[in-house]
């Protein structure tokens, strides 16, 4: 079949959004590494840069996976000296804060469980217990000054927010959201890439030994 015009221009079409899409996310990904920035702010960011005012067609706009491979790159090139030292240091304080916290089913997610963390980033937790008051109450009983505020369900935005407590270890920011016990079986869906989006104590010791991150077991059992 002989191409038409408007075909023709359809796949430019398609190849120009796509060439936008991954300048979108390399852009992005500079804005993290750099500043610290959130996900969605960074891309709407990075999509003003590029488009100014003109709203960003939900299509133009890259997933967090996409991002997540501009900020390995970014990493990769321009902070090899520094950044693996410094994720090593994340997951070493994650393993020591997860030993503490062994009787609330402590799992890492974000940055430092999927290897893009540096300077800016803080260590995240999920944990899972009968209430959130039994986390809180451990910490106070401990004498952990805690800034308490709630963060959208990981099964999305029909279940009500959870609380979170955010409290300094070691020096180090840590986030963690409190999730009931029975919300664990819930837990097993990876990401789009298939990596998980949470691992527990002992698959983040197999990521210090040396572990490939895209080999780690499913996150809940």
């Amino acid at each position: 079949m002989t191409p038409t015009p408007h075909s023709d221009q359809a796949q430019a079409q398609a190849h120009g959004n796509a060439q936008l899409r991954g300048e979108i996310a390399v852009r992005a990904a500079r804005l993290i590494a750099e500043d610290g920035a959130d996900y969605d702010l960074a891309k709407r960011k990075a999509a003003r840069q590029l488009l100014g005012e003109a709203v960003a067609l939900p299509n133009l706009l890259p997933d967090n996976i996409e991002i997540e491979g501009e900020v390995r790159k970014y990493q990769a090139l321009f902070l090899a000296d520094s950044q693996p030292a410094r994720l090593l240091q994340l997951r070493q304080l994650a393993v020591q804060l997860m030993q503490q916290l062994q009787p609330f089913r402590p799992y890492l997610t974000g940055a430092v469980l999927h290897g893009t963390a540096g300077e800016h980033d803080d260590i995240h937790l999920q944990l899972f217990a009968d209430s959130a008051k039994e986390v809180i109450l451990f910490l106070l009983d401990r004498d952990v000054p805690l800034e308490i505020g709630e963060a959208p369900h990981f099964k999305g935005g029909r279940h009500a927010p959870v609380e979170t407590v955010s409290f300094h270890w070691r020096k180090q920011q840590v986030h963690a959201q409190l999730y009931e016990m029975n919300d664990i079986k819930g837990a097993l869906k990876p990401r789009a890439d298939g990596s998980p989006h949470r691992a527990p104590l002992e698959a983040v010791r197999a990521l210090i030994d040396g572990a490939d991150g895209a080999a780690l077991p499913p996150a809940i059992d």
